[in-house]
């Protein structure tokens, strides 16, 4: 199983935080369009704005989930946030699913 873990709305840290998150689109964009199978999306942190209104890569990630990657965004995050209403796609997910994921899975990607 392949694990696509968004911790964040951005690639890379410590630089433009504009570049980072131009460089996360762009790498999703070219994700969502490869022969790369990803399983499951999960995103963390800042990264729930990724799955949330108003985000610039719900198309990207729209594409995923039809080439079968279920999409969890944090539930905690969402509370934390006052995202709940405005997830966007996909389910909510929680730690113990994090956790049982990344033990599980054959490869994580993270950006």
């Amino acid at each position: 199983m392949t694990f696509l873990y968004l911790n964040s709305d951005q690639m890379g840290s410590g630089g433009d935080p504009a570049l980072g998150k131009k460089l996360l689109k762009l790498f999703l964009e070219k994700l969502a369009a490869s022969d790369v199978r990803v399983d499951l999306v999960g995103c963390v942190n800042s990264g729930i704005y990724l799955t949330s209104e108003g985000s610039e890569v719900l198309e990207s990630l729209k594409k995923l989930a039809e080439k079968g990657a279920r999409i969890a965004t944090c539930g905690t995050c969402l509370d934390h946030l006052h995202l709940n209403e405005k997830l966007q796609i996909g389910e909510v997910g929680n730690m113990d699913m994090t956790i049982q994921v990344m033990a599980a899975a054959d490869k994580i990607i993270r950006p």
